[in-house]
């Protein structure tokens, strides 16, 4: 194991510079205005993200638990799905992280018989092991909130409830979202759904407190294998590159980033993957898009229906006076 993985794996202790408690209001006048003041703006710091190497991914949800515990996350007795080994099937309010299992398999007409168990392993043919056909494939990939750079959810909200903190990652303030659901409406890769219990959008928060505390996202650290990578997003650009080289000369030609770069039609993405088959096996958009970019033509048709509206208002009133 490399040094920067064994300082991984130990807990990280950061020393934070102490800060003075904020003066509490004195008088009736500074008492009404407290609540509207702002304070002051964090520093803003290099953007971090994930990168999510789904080549690696063993399906052991132990980033689903982990974020469930730091979280707080209500549990739920989900029991079986019946769709291979998904037990939750979805992101949800009390769903931060979720593992998907996406199983492949193709029909063969014709297989050789297969290797008979024998104790006498002088009998063995592992070659004969390794010619024989793959019948299916397992893709799984632990999947959660994208962090667009430009991201419609924020766009979308009338209250400001949703934005951009100073590590670059997306963040909803649920005591100034008021439920409209605007955002769940503008995610074109159905992350954020409202909670049946206060009414509130709700997603993943990129470990926000854990951030401030100079720790990476609970599910990144539970991660024993490296599937879910944390850090600096051009760092993890960089990582990315490297490791989809290094699978192409392995033979693994099929390996691409999804989301890495910014497209016509949508941002980059500061959770992005590295995927072995087509986006939509995996159930993302082959091309997302931001709904921000087709207003302009729904302002104009509004309009042209708001005058279409009024001129007939305006003829029936001319017809009936006269």
């Amino acid at each position: 194991m490399s040094i920067d993985k064994v300082a991984r794996a130990q807990l990280d202790v950061v020393t934070l510079p102490e800060q003075a408690p904020a003066p509490e209001p004195h008088g009736l006048w500074e008492r009404l205005v407290y609540p509207f003041r702002r304070g002051p703006m964090p520093d803003i710091q290099p953007p971090v993200g994930f990168f999510t190497d789904t080549s690696v991914c063993i399906g052991c949800k132990a980033c689903q638990v982990a974020c469930k515990e730091w979280n707080m996350l209500e549990a739920f007795d989900t029991g079986l799905s019946g769709v291979s080994y998904d037990n939750t099937l979805t992101l949800s309010a009390h769903e931060w992280r979720h593992v998907k299992f996406v199983e492949l398999f193709e029909e063969i007409p014709l297989l050789p018989a297969p290797l008979k168990p024998t104790a006498n392993f002088d009998d063995f043919d592992i070659k004969q092991l390794l010619e024989e056909p793959k019948i299916g494939q397992w893709l799984m990939m632990s999947d959660s909130c994208k962090h667009c750079v430009a991201a419609p959810c924020n766009e979308a909200c009338p209250t400001g409830a949703i934005v951009h903190v100073e590590f670059g990652n997306v963040f909803i303030q649920t005591d100034i979202c008021n439920g409209c659901s605007s955002c769940i409406a503008a995610c074109p890769f159905g992350v954020i759904t409202r909670s049946e219990f206060d009414g509130h959008s709700h997603k993943c928060t990129m470990c926000y407190d854990r951030l401030h505390d100079g720790l990476e996202p609970a599910c990144a650290r539970a991660c024993p294998t490296w599937a879910i990578n944390f850090g600096p997003i051009d760092e993890m650009k960089q990582q990315a590159e490297a490791r989809i080289q290094q699978l192409h000369a392995r033979g693994v030609t099929q390996a691409y980033l999804y989301g890495a770069e910014a497209t016509a039609d949508y941002s980059a993405l500061h959770n992005f993957y590295l995927l072995l088959a087509e986006p939509d096996i995996y159930g993302l958009p082959q091309n997302p898009v931001n709904p921000s970019r087709f207003q302009a033509g729904d302002y104009l048709r509004a309009v042209l229906g708001l005058a279409v509206a009024l001129g007939i208002l305006v003829a029936t009133i001319l017809i009936s006076g006269g």
